[in-house]
């Protein structure tokens, strides 16, 4: 007779109940999405990110900049110097600080960004939300990543 390998564990450590893995899974899926869509761009979802987040609101400093993409300063150093060598931003001294960098979004920049912003058309789609269930999902993730 098989041997049942199913424990007897507490409701809340059954893994497809926790809020953390469900939203780790769910964002492990769209960056898989997004990967072969940016990769015919050249670009990695970092990159593109960082290219919406300048599109928006161009001159920031690095800290600003990793600040509005909820990642650690360092982080930001290699991947600018990635969109900096591609000529799709420019890293220049702040004229007001000398100790800090304005980041600016380029031309080519805003038209590869341009170029790719089909890519997140294609992710939603592919997501099967409506257009109400993805704002009531945004909503929800700022109020998460707010706390």
């Amino acid at each position: 007779m098989p041997k049942d390998d199913k424990y007897d564990i507490p409701a809340n450590l059954v893994l497809d109940q926790q809020l953390c893995f469900a939203v780790h899974a769910a964002s492990n899926r769209i960056s898989d999405l997004y990967r072969p869509l940016l990769a015919e761009h050249g670009l990695t979802y970092a990159q593109y990110t960082t290219l919406m987040a300048l599109a928006e609101e161009d001159g920031v400093s690095i800290t600003h900049l990793a600040t509005r993409l909820g990642v650690a300063k360092a982080t930001m150093t290699p991947l600018l110097r990635k969109l900096e060598e591609k000529a799709l931003i420019t890293r220049k001294m702040d004229d007001e600080s000398e100790r800090q960098k304005s980041i600016r979004i380029t031309e080519a920049g805003r038209e590869l960004l341009s170029q790719s912003c089909h890519a997140t058309e294609i992710v939603f789609a592919t997501t099967g939300l409506t257009e109400k269930q993805a704002n009531d999902l945004i909503a929800l993730c700022k109020k998460v990543s707010t706390i």
